[in-house]
Parts: structure tokens; sequence; C-alpha cells
């Protein structure tokens, strides 16, 4: 106990001459022992890391879970080390929704089939954002985890020592100095004066190796930064591939569901869908300067166009509209459902153009000698 009594006053002691040197250098009443530019540099560099490492896991943990109930509930369960209960998706909620509402409104009307087609897909598109919010949490998020949990956790420890023997350091020149300038002025008592800077001299170079021994150990960890970017560049190429990965899975099922809801009547029969808005432009790759979203010529009147209550054309009565035609390149393949329709194949170019009372969202297309019905979903109009 007696010990113990001991080494709490020494330690209380060392403590008030670090917070005493702290303080009148904050005052400019103290020098202060200056790291090297370099150190300086790595502990920037370090600092900076280890800042935006916090805004990058933060705005990912946004991005991957936009609801902040969950994220926390998240980090309870983390906290806890237990394992995070299994959430469903909004892309499968959505589509547990649909089904239910196709099975109450009717699966066999058009509106029953395109929500359960529509459900489908969304089901998919849950499961594939499932799968890569569990990538990127394995691959990215963890990393970054471990850094400020790990490694930057280290350098504190490290950085804090540092600084405390900088002040030993520093309170042991001050107390050289003040015994070399007592020294200087005593007229007496000279051995006695001696004895004290001969102790400070002791004391500053004790002082001096543990300091520069702290810094050298604080340099190897700042210098390791390099190695950390290193691991991050990785986990970064990672993130990118898993959310590559996602967005074509995404796009793959939304292609899919396009050309089965293709097929599928816009109203219900006898039902004129005809606008003279036009339809939006397809999605494509091409350069925005290689295409334009247009608007097709419309003839004012064409003989054999059927009523709006019959949706078929005889073709053979068409001609195109004297205001002129477009060019497209087919996006991808699609097959006649009749022979109202043109089958088109990819990356083929043919001849578009619109009529009167027509669904925006189809043309009539002409390859050579045959004509028919085409959707605009597959077509990328030229300028």
């Amino acid at each position: 106990m007696d010990f113990n009594m001991k080494k709490l006053a020494s330690d209380a002691g060392i403590f008030f001459t670090r917070a005493v040197q702290f303080t009148e250098e904050k005052f400019g009443q103290a020098e202060k022992t200056e790291l090297d530019a370099h150190f300086e540099n790595l502990l920037a560099r370090a600092d900076s890391t280890k800042n935006w490492t916090e805004k990058i896991l933060r705005q990912t943990e946004v991005l991957l879970q936009p609801n902040p109930s969950a994220r926390v509930e998240e980090f309870l369960y983390e906290k806890l080390d237990r394992k995070v209960p299994s959430r469903v998706t909004n892309g499968e909620l959505l589509a547990q929704y649909m089904a239910e509402a196709a099975s109450d409104l009717g699966p066999t009307t058009p509106y029953g089939k395109t929500l359960t087609k529509v459900a489908e897909a969304e089901k998919r598109l849950g499961a594939a954002e499932r799968d890569f919010i569990h990538t990127a949490s394995i691959n990215f998020l963890t990393p970054l985890r471990n850094f400020l949990e790990g490694d930057w956790k280290t350098i504190s420890k490290e950085r804090r020592l540092l600084q405390n023997r900088r002040l030993d350091l520093d309170v042991c020149k001050a107390r050289l100095k003040k015994a070399k300038a007592a020294e200087a002025k005593a007229t007496v008592s000279v051995p006695l004066w001696n004895d004290e800077v001969d102790k400070s001299e002791q004391e500053l170079r004790v002082a001096q190796t543990e300091f520069d021994r702290q810094a050298e150990v604080t340099r190897l960890l700042l210098e390791g930064i390099s190695s950390t970017h290193v691991n991050h560049l990785r986990c970064l190429h990672e993130f990118v591939e898993s959310q590559t990965t996602y967005y074509a899975q995404c796009y793959r099922h939304m292609l899919d569901l396009q050309k089965q809801l293709g097929r599928y009547p816009r109203g219900f029969p006898g039902t004129f869908v005809g606008t003279t808005e036009p339809a939006s432009p397809p999605l494509s790759s091409t350069s925005p300067t290689t295409t334009t979203a247009v608007t097709m010529p419309v003839e004012p009147s064409v003989t054999g166009l059927a009523p709006p209550g019959d949706t078929a054309l005889c073709l053979e009565e068409v001609a195109p509209p004297a205001s002129g035609t477009r060019k497209a390149r087919v996006l991808y393949d699609y097959e006649a459902a009749d022979s109202s329709e043109l089958a088109l194949l990819a990356d083929e170019l043919i001849t578009v153009y619109s009529l009167p009372g027509m669904d925006p969202d189809w043309l009539i297309g002409e390859r050579g000698n045959k004509k028919g019905r085409v959707p605009v979903t597959y077509l990328e109009l030229l300028s």
C-alpha cells in the first residue's frame, strides 16, 4: 500500500509538471521541441486519412442502409457481438405487395398479369440488392472499420506517449536552463549548483533517449499509413466491382421485364391508349451526341389505320408520311408477336415513322419490303 501511494504521488507530480509545461507553451512562456517537417507531414497525412475514412465509412453505410433506425439496430447488434437478423429489402417488400395485389385484383386480368411480372422482377432486384449489401459490407466496410478501431487506435496511443515524452524532455531542458542560470549568478555554494546541473543534464539525457525511441516507434506507425492506403485501394476496387455487378444484374432483370411487358397491352381491350406526347428516349449506352429524343413525323391522315377500338393495321395500305421518316438502330433482338409486328435483330438499321392514333411506345418499322409495328424501347433513334 505504501508503494502504491508513492507511485500515485510520483505520477501526480509528473502529470502536474507536464500540465505546467503545456500551459506555458500555449501562452508562449516556455520553449517547445519541434518535430521535423517530414514527421509533421506524416502526422497530417495520418489525420487526413482518419478523417476521410470516417466520412467515407459513414456515407457508405447510409448508401447501403438509408434507414437510420436500422443502422442503429445493426450497430447495437455489432457491439453486443450478436448476429444481425435478416431484414427484408424494400424491393422484396414491394414485390410481396404487388403479388398480393395481383392475387386480389385478378391474376388473369392485364393489370394482374403485369403486377405479377413486375413483382417477380422486384423480387430478383431485392435479392441482388441483398447480395450487394453483404458483399460491400465484407469487402469494403469491414476493412475501414478495422483501420479505425485497430491501427488508428494504436497510432493515437503512441502519439499520446510521444506527446508526454516531448513534454518531459522540455521540462528537463527548462530545469537545466534554470540550474545553469542559477549557477552563473551564485557567488557561494558552487559545488551545490554543480551537482544540480549534473543531475539536470543526466535527466535530460534520459528524457532525450526516451523521446527519440518513442519518436521512432511513432514514425514507423505513421509510415504504415502508406500500406493502409494500398489496402483501402484494393478494397475500393472490390467495392466498385460489386457495385458494377449489382447494377448489371438490375439492368438484366429490368431488360427481361421490359421485353415481357412489351407483349402486354397498355390498356384494357377496346380502350384507346393513343397520345400525342412523344415517347421517352430509349435506354442506351451510346454517346448522347449520336442520339436524340425526337417526335416522329405524323401524317395528318393515313388510309388503312384501324379505328380506335381495333388495333389491327392494314400494313399493305400504310405508306410513309410525306413529312419524312427516321433511321433507327435496333438495340436488341425482338420476336414479332403476330403478323402486324416486325421482327428485329440487334444492331441492324431500319426506317421508322409514326401514324396518328398509335400508342406512343410503338412505331411503324420498315426493312426492305417488310414492315410492321416495332416497340420504341428496342430502338435508338439516330440524328
